[in-house]
């Protein structure tokens, strides 16, 4: 596991690119964040990297001498390093480089932002204990958490070709619904369309198939991390997720932010990752001495809910939920790529873990309309007086995340939006 703290991550250090060294700027120079985008017109996306408002075509500046983002995610981690060393030296105030590197930014307003990546496969874990307990408890009671939870890293391959970049706009799902006193079940439009609040990880060096991933060499697989939101259809959900789990409750969209804040940027807020006093101790493959010095990662993350009239009164949208990966997940980052590979599964480069539903303890830090609302029957009232049990047509979702810390710089993640339209009329 890479503990290696350097010049890059120096608090002080300033840009010649003015947005960057703002208070509260997501992307200032100790974080650069990978991403793709393409100009207006352009079909190729080309490889950037967010510095402030702007965005460095790292090909243009001479860093990079191809456009392929998958290519460059399966660089080793020293690789990695010197490639953010290179990156940072030249946006640094009082670069020589700067004549060289300014010809290659855009301003982000003025370009569009894809996927990250090319995503062959997305699977979604369920780390957060918090939100398996509290949905559990809907269900089951007395029996909130099922035996295997504490043992094993839940998990579920996801469908990679309905994943959406920020910004865009899905239709609300039609599926299988049945109510408890019906005698049969009827096709209809999505009634309970939630949020789920989570991290994506994205797999960088592949390993190949029947090799499995040790804990020690696992974070080493890993090339970045994004903000996800896995749009779910609670009642689709009920219906059909026994006796093989979710199906089109979770297939028809989830959205992806922009950029991916490398492992390298995240490294000055990690944090030890402990287990409640009396859980077990896992499996043996699933532990190591990194991981418990260091394997939790403190990520802030909050949920906007903006509906469709607070749009159009120009009101931003309300706060409705917090929440934090290293007090939220059960397992780490190092544990999923250990445990998807243990069997002998092959992960390639662009692959995307979900993190699950990432909620608190407390019903402020719900990251579901399900936790949040207890299932639709206590609905949240916004500050303009409406209110929400699940997601209505033109209602927006934003996630955003950040990390700050003492001795750091804090970073952010962009935003991760996604818009619920009418369903799909046929025209």
């Amino acid at each position: 596991m890479n503990t290696t703290l350097d010049d890059t991550h120096n608090p002080a250090l300033r840009s010649w690119v003015e947005s960057a060294n703002a208070d509260g700027s997501d992307f200032p120079i100790q974080n650069l964040p990978f991403g793709r985008f393409r100009q207006p017109g352009e079909t190729a996306w080309r490889i950037g990297v967010a510095i402030g408002d702007q965005v460095l075509d790292l090909r243009a500046a001479g860093l990079i001498a191809h456009g392929d983002m998958n290519r460059l995610m399966q660089a080793t981690p020293p690789e990695r390093r010197a490639l953010r060393q290179a990156i940072s030296a030249g946006l640094r105030e009082g670069s020589a480089q700067r004549a060289a590197f300014e010809p290659a930014l855009l301003a982000q307003a003025a370009v569009e932002l894809g996927l990250p990546c090319e995503v062959g496969d997305y699977t979604d874990f369920y780390v957060g204990i918090h939100h398996a307990t509290e949905v559990g408890r809907q269900f089951r009671p007395d029996n909130p958490l099922l035996p295997n939870y504490k043992w094993v890293p839940i998990g579920y391959h996801g469908r990679s070709s309905t994943l959406l970049p920020s910004g865009a706009a899905f239709h609300r799902p039609m599926g299988q619904v049945k109510a408890a006193d019906a005698a049969q079940p009827v096709l209809a439009p999505c009634a309970r369309l939630d949020i789920e609040l989570e991290l994506g990880l994205f797999i960088g060096q592949p390993n190949p198939q029947g090799q499995p991933v040790p804990m020690a060499e696992a974070e080493q697989h890993l090339f970045g991390v994004t903000l996800f939101n896995d749009w779910s259809a609670r009642d689709l959900q009920a219906w059909e997720y026994q006796p093989l789990g979710p199906f089109l409750a979770k297939n028809f969209a989830s959205t992806v932010s922009p950029w991916m804040v490398t492992m390298e940027a995240l490294e000055p807020f990690r944090q030890p990752f402990t287990r409640p006093a009396g859980d077990p101790d896992p499996l043996p493959y699933l532990d190591s001495p990194g991981n418990r010095a260091r394997g939790a990662i403190d990520v802030r993350m909050e949920v906007v809910l903006q509906t469709a009239r607070m749009a159009r009164e120009g009101h931003a949208g309300d706060v409705i939920a917090h929440s934090n990966f290293a007090e939220a997940a059960y397992w780490t980052a190092a544990q999923l790529v250990a445990h998807h590979t243990v069997n002998g599964c092959a992960l390639r480069a662009g692959d995307l873990l979900g993190s699950g539903t990432l909620s608190g303890a407390t019903k402020d830090q719900c990251g579901s309309l399900l936790e949040l609302t207890t299932g639709g029957k206590h609905p949240v009232t916004l500050s303009n007086g409406e209110q929400r049990g699940f997601l209505e047509d033109g209602d927006s979702v934003i996630l955003r995340g950040w990390c700050e810390g003492e001795g750091a710089r804090r970073i952010g993640f962009g935003e991760c939006r996604g818009t619920v339209l009418p369903v799909f009329d046929g025209a």
